[in-house]
């Protein structure tokens, strides 16, 4: 069953998003609709992002009867979060590159293509820019050993995607990611990205390519599993 929603209920929705999802929706989003961004570095430690994420939701006015959040399943950090006073709904996707490409089935047929992708956009780059992380290492170990070390970490990777959303200026974090993929010995190549299922968090309906799960309830890992 879906659902959908009209501008004069734009009040009582309340975003909850990474930071590299909340870049590709604040071009989206209506005016007046509220949100609030929470670090990228959190997924390192999903019990850490899911107890981040519960605590965001407890902490939503209860002004707001709906909560859309700005991530996939994540490592499954996202199972168990409920809300006692809010609808959550979640698109049915893995993690948010389902998103940046519009849909899950997109993005389950580039990793067909190429499992071995390091995808990037603007929030991506921002929050966890490779060469960032490159020159962290090279200050720590020297530049030899730090392209090493890097270079492990990276090894089944075999390309960098720069994926084109079309929602900000892109000459700059195409340079990025092309840079990036020449130092780290990587495949460069851009994928059009897609705003279809952002768009949908935002305005719905709320179909079969989300979890909707209503207040009481608690987000479970076989509801990204369900058709």
């Amino acid at each position: 069953m879906s659902q959908n929603h009209e501008e004069n209920d734009i009040a009582r929705i309340f975003v909850i998003a990474c930071a590299t999802v909340i870049e590709e929706m604040l071009p989206l989003m209506p005016p007046g609709m509220n949100y609030q961004k929470l670090e990228f570095g959190l997924h390192t430690n999903p019990d850490k992002l899911r107890a981040s994420l519960q605590t965001a939701i407890a902490n939503t006015s209860p002004q707001f009867t709906t909560i859309l959040l700005g991530y996939g399943l994540c490592s499954r950090a996202v199972t168990g979060l409920k809300s006692d006073r809010q609808t959550l709904i979640i698109p049915k996707v893995d993690d948010c590159i389902g998103i940046f490409l519009g849909s899950d089935a997109e993005y389950r047929k580039q990793h067909c293509l190429e499992p071995g992708t390091l995808y990037q956009t603007k929030g991506w780059i921002e929050a966890d820019n490779p060469l960032k992380g490159l020159s962290d290492f090279t200050k720590k170990y020297g530049e030899k050993r730090a392209v090493w070390l890097f270079k492990q970490m990276i090894k089944n990777y075999t390309r960098l995607a720069f994926i084109i959303t079309g929602n900000y200026e892109t000459e700059h974090y195409r340079s990025v990611s092309r840079t990036a993929a020449g130092t780290l010995g990587l495949e460069y190549t851009e994928i059009q990205g897609s705003n279809r299922l952002a768009k949908k968090l935002l305005f719905g309906p709320w179909d079969d390519e989300f979890v909707v799960v209503p207040p009481r309830q608690t987000i479970q890992f076989m509801d990204f599993r369900s058709s």
